[in-house]
Formats: C-alpha cells, structure tokens, sequence
C-alpha cells in the first residue's frame, strides 16, 4: 500500500470507530508493524495541526480519536441543542487530582487524603466517565482501585497523564509563607 493510500485508510479507520483506537489495533487489522501505524498516525496528528479544519486527531495514550478543535464547541452545542454539562464541584475536582496524581488508588485512599467520604463523588467521577475500576488489591476485602481514562485526557486535552503539572513540593510552600515573626504589627491598646 502506498504512503498516502496508507494515510487515508489509518484516517478512515479512526474517523469509523468514533471512539479512541489503539495504534496496536490498526496494525494488527492492516497487517502492519506497530511502528509503522504510530508514524502515519503522528503524521496526521500533525497535518491536522498545520491546516484549519472543522476536526483534528488527537492522542491519546496509545490511541488516536477524532474530534473537534474547542473553538466550535459553542456552535456544535447550538446546532445538536446541547446542554453545557455542569462544572465539577470542589469535591469532584479534589477527588478526581487525587486520583490523577497517585493513581491507582482505593477509595479508602482517597478518604484519608481528604478527610471526608468520598463515595457519592467517586460516583459521580464514574458517571462522568472521568475515572474507571481499573482492578481491585489483593489485600481483605479485594478494595477496588481507580484511575482516570481516556475521556479524562480529552476533557484537559493532554496526550496522556504525564502531561499533568507538578505538584507544588513542600519546601516551596514553606518559602512563600509569610512567618508570623517576619510580620509586622502596631500595638494594640
């Protein structure tokens, strides 16, 4: 198959399943090498970049999705009477950096870190396809462990979690406090 024959097939395949698709599967149902498919994939990533369309591919992990670049967000909304979906609350937002950050973790985890239950929240970040079961521990009672998915990557358009930013480190949290002796105060009669 010729280059852009191939390229077109590998943008036919990722438009069809509608869903992200693992660079893997496509190799293995053209007959081609992993490799190969990830470069005709990067390749379109980046056509896509460089022209102005109406869509784009991006990846994902391992995978590559189709999907429409934020800037038509609000005509497509329009269009297909789409509802804004809610903005996380406090809660979801805390709970689902837990999870990010220290993944894969238990409920249990999640609780000591905050404080607080958590289930109707992790729940709710199930519902919202922002983080799945991805097992359970072998320790009493099997705990289930959670950890974000592919939607969550889409949702804060990174290519996977590493893309996160850092947490702040302690020591400079430490730096940047004002120190009750540094502070100057009038005296109070």
């Amino acid at each position: 198959m010729e280059e852009r024959e191939l390229k077109n097939t590998v943008e036919a395949v990722i438009f069809a399943c509608g869903t992200p698709i693992e660079a893997e599967r496509i190799a293995q149902g053209l007959g081609l090498s992993v490799e190969k498919i990830t470069a005709v994939c990067d390749s379109l990533v980046e056509e896509y970049k460089k022209s102005d369309r109406g869509i784009r591919i991006v990846k994902l992990n391992k995978s590559y999705q189709m999907c429409t670049p934020d800037k038509f967000a609000d005509a497509i909304r329009t269009v297909m009477d789409i509802r804004r979906n809610t903005p996380l609350s406090q809660a979801a937002s805390e709970v689902l950096a837990v999870i990010a950050y220290n993944q894969p973790v238990t409920k249990a985890f999640v609780e000591q870190v905050r404080g607080v239950d958590c289930s109707g929240v992790i729940s709710g970040l199930i519902s919202r396809q922002l983080i799945e079961e991805k097992g359970r521990l072998e320790l009493p009672g099997k705990p289930l462990v959670y950890g974000t998915t592919e939607h969550f990557l889409r949702c804060f358009n990174i290519s996977s979690i590493e893309e996160l930013p850092p947490l702040p480190n302690d020591e400079e949290n430490e730096g940047s406090e004002e120190k009750p002796e540094d502070t100057e105060q009038g005296d109070v009669e």
